[in-house]
């Protein structure tokens, strides 16, 4: 009779602990997408603003520069998060990203 007792007992606690762990796991896809969905627009914010760095009229100005300094240092945590949570992102758009963003470096004239 004991042993029943523990087995129904046991059944019911992995129950509980399966309950659990899927709302963790809900809960850590929808974290993950979130940070990949934030880093991608920082990526565009970032090389929107090196973009418009590298026109004539606004070369050289120091509000601008510091603007991409510390979307870059935003970035740099962003990714730390995104490297922990990487499950979904699109790697397509992280290369055109990547395209973007060498076009943008490159002084327009």
């Amino acid at each position: 009779m004991t042993i029943y007792l523990i087995l129904i007992l046991s059944l019911l606690l992995n129950g509980v602990a399966a309950w659990y762990i899927m709302r963790l796991l809900r809960k850590f896809f929808f974290i993950s997408e979130k940070i990949g969905d934030t880093y991608l627009i920082m990526r565009a914010f970032q090389i929107f603003v090196q973009s418009l760095y590298s026109m004539d009229s606004y070369h050289g100005e120091p509000m601008i520069q510091e603007l991409i300094v510390r979307v870059g240092e935003l970035n740099v945590e962003i990714d730390v998060f995104r490297d922990i949570f990487q499950y979904m992102l699109d790697e397509e758009l992280e290369e055109e990203f990547n395209a973007a963003q060498e076009e943008a470096s490159q002084p327009q004239h």
